[in-house]
Formats: C-alpha cells, sequence, structure tokens
C-alpha cells in the first residue's frame, strides 16, 4: 500500500514520537515500505545568529542526526529499510519538502493538543496536513 513512509521528529520534544514511530513501523512492516526520518533544526533569525558559535547550526544537526540514530535502534525499526535525514529551517516548510524530495506516499507525524495559541497562529500538523501532496496521518499523545 505505501511505499515510502516519511516520519518527521522533533528532538527537541522526545517522547511525542512514540505512536507515530510504532504507526509508521507497524505500517512498514505491512507494506514493505522504506521509513525517512525526520528532524528539522529551526534557522536562527540574522539577529540572534551573530551570537551564536559559527559551528551552532552543524552541532546541532549533528545532535539531531545522533537522535535519529538511537530513536531508529530504539524503536526497533528494521535498519535495513530506514534513513535519516536533518534539514534546516521551518519544520512545516521543510517536511513538505522532504515528503516531495523523498516521494513520501504517507507522513506520520505527532501533532500537540491544541491550545489557543495553536488556534490562533496554526501548527506545524496543521500546515503540513493543510498542504502536502500526500496522504497525512497525524497522531494525538495519550491523554494525561
Amino acid at each position: 500500500m505505501f511505499h515510502t513512509i516519511l516520519c518527521p521528529v522533533d528532538p527537541a520534544e522526545l517522547g511525542l514520537e512514540s505512536k507515530a514511530l510504532s504507526v509508521a513501523r507497524q505500517l512498514a512492516a505491512e507494506s514493505g515500505a522504506s521509513i525517512t526520518l525526520l528532524a528539522v533544526v529551526p534557522d536562527m533569525p540574522v539577529m540572534a545568529a551573530e551570537y551564536l558559535p559559527a559551528d551552532f547550526h552543524a552541532k546541532q544537526m549533528s545532535e539531531a542526526e545522533q537522535t535519529l540514530k538511537d530513536l531508529a535502534v530504539k524503536s526497533g525499526l528494521p535498519q535495513n529499510l530506514v534513513r535519516t535525514r536533518v534539514r534546516l529551517g521551518r519544520p512545516y516548510h521543510e517536511i513538505l519538502e522532504e515528503a516531495e524530495a523523498s516521494h513520501a506516499d504517507l507522513i506520520v507525524m505527532a501533532s500537540h493538543r491544541p491550545r489557543l495559541a495553536t488556534y490562533l497562529l496554526g501548527s506545524n500538523a496543521a500546515h503540513v496536513v493543510r498542504h502536502a501532496q500526500c496522504s497525512v496521518m497525524a497522531l494525538r499523545p495519550e491523554a494525561a
């Protein structure tokens, strides 16, 4: 049914992704699909960037890459069918770009419970659902 599943992960909010990874693993097992784990490192505004070390983004991207690799192993994802990608930019934009670049036919992602700010400003998951060219499964965390 699916060939390529994109599973975005926010390394700053580990734990939120567990349900999405579990669903992606199950769907991949059923269909033989590959899974791309994606982390997006937010780009800093120019005014803030001048106060950061020159290798700030490189270090963040390297740490995000290691986090994705660790999650793949911890989650029991089949190593021969999983790849990791780290991009720099706005999360929803980079998720959509990666979905297109990797020819994903499904995006499986975690979504926060709505808050007032989410209703007013939107969320990354909402942007992805509205603008993705493929199917999107947005999963809410378990109720506390």
